[in-house]
């Protein structure tokens, strides 16, 4: 039987992802009932020819086939070395393990004719540190592609296991700057009853964001809202903020971070 889902009619739920990721989430939470409010927490910017990282980011990619094994981090990761290597190859290179951190990386990939695994269960670095492929690494060249900045944990780990680790960082992240007006209105005057937040990066600029550029509001009221979160690192975090609604989804991906709403219909959960 195909699975029912959950009535979140009445909930007023904040999206967080980037705008060129957004739509999806709306869509699913429109669908269901619920009223998206869209307010990304995170700015995505692809590294360009004005850049000066550019020419070393194309030297990595002319020189793909060097690597033993390539690991992708986020779909925005995967879309633009999918458009990297468009440009640079004809032809995919051979020998290479392509990996992927979560399943909608994966999918672009594959959609893309690479063929990249994931761990079987888990989305984070930790997760990916399981895999076989990456246990006997010996002076092998491994290839992170990813944004600037970010944890380190998987580089450092492969590291220690023998790997010679590079970071290729296609893009740019960082925190969105809004007026307070729109601070005021989006976050604080729409009735929220739920926030929706991917990672702790977005968890730590919905914070900067939501007390105004001059630092005028206050986030207490904020804290009790009901707040989605993919892992329990972020949701750690989130305690130590003072969030004191939080659930944990299965995953980051849409369809996770939705059904993880479903509580907040209850009127229990909202007592």
């Amino acid at each position: 039987m195909p699975q029912t889902l959950a009535n979140l009619s009445g909930q007023r739920v904040l999206v967080t992802r980037p705008a060129h990721q957004s739509a999806e989430q709306i869509r699913l939470l429109t669908d269901r009932g619920a009223t998206a409010l869209p307010l990304p927490m995170l700015s995505i910017r692809p590294i360009d020819e004005t850049d000066p990282r550019y020419q070393s980011i194309k030297a990595q990619i002319m020189n793909l086939d060097e690597y033993r094994v390539i690991i992708c981090v986020s779909p925005n990761a995967a879309q633009l070395a999918i458009d990297w290597i468009d440009e640079y190859w004809p032809q995919l290179p051979i020998g290479i393990e392509w990996l992927a951190i979560g399943g909608k990386t994966e999918a672009m990939l594959k959609a893309a004719g690479i063929p990249a695994t994931r761990p079987t269960e888990g989305f984070n670095s930790e997760a990916m540190l399981t895999m076989p492929t990456l246990t006997d690494l010996d002076n092998a060249k491994v290839l992170i592609l990813r944004g600037d900045g970010g944890r380190t944990t998987l580089a450092e780990a492969l590291s220690d296991r023998g790997a010679h680790v590079e970071y290729a960082n296609l893009y740019d992240r960082s925190c969105p700057c809004y007026e307070d007006a729109l601070i005021q209105s989006s976050i604080y005057q729409s009735s929220l009853t739920s926030i929706l937040i991917t990672s702790g990066e977005a968890l730590d600029n919905f914070v900067t964001v939501a007390r105004g550029r001059q630092q005028k509001f206050s986030i207490n009221s904020l804290l009790s809202l009901y707040l989605v979160v993919p892992s329990e690192r972020i949701a750690d975090k989130a305690r130590t903020i003072g969030f004191t609604t939080i659930t944990v989804a299965q995953g980051p991906d849409d369809e996770s971070m939705i059904n993880a709403l479903t509580p907040a219909n209850d009127s229990e959960a909202n007592a």
